[in-house]
């Protein structure tokens, strides 16, 4: 029974991932946009994630944008502008 209950809050917590992933995006695009300039604000978002995020979490967040699921997700505006706008400096080498 608790084998179950494991495997299916696995399943929830690789789910939550991605939900903490995009809390954590529209966080950090939160502080950006206090930025009067906002080319300046969505370059900094952008380097700021190319930084600190791992490989792996960067390309979490291109593959929601990229499935269309950005809406859905609540992936705020200066988010989506840096992953549009910059997104040969955000996608990891292969």
């Amino acid at each position: 029974m608790d084998d179950n209950n494991n495997s299916s809050s696995g399943d929830n917590s690789s789910h939550s991932g991605s939900d903490n992933l995009v809390r954590m995006a529209n966080q950090i695009g939160t502080f950006f946009s206090s930025m009067p300039d906002h080319k300046e604000a969505v370059e900094g978002l952008a380097t700021h994630l190319k930084k600190f995020w791992d490989p792996r979490m960067r390309r979490s967040l291109l593959a929601k944008v990229d499935a269309g699921e950005a809406q859905q997700a609540g992936i705020s505006e200066i988010v989506l502008s840096a992953v549009r706008e910059h997104r040969a400096m955000l996608t990891p080498p292969a």
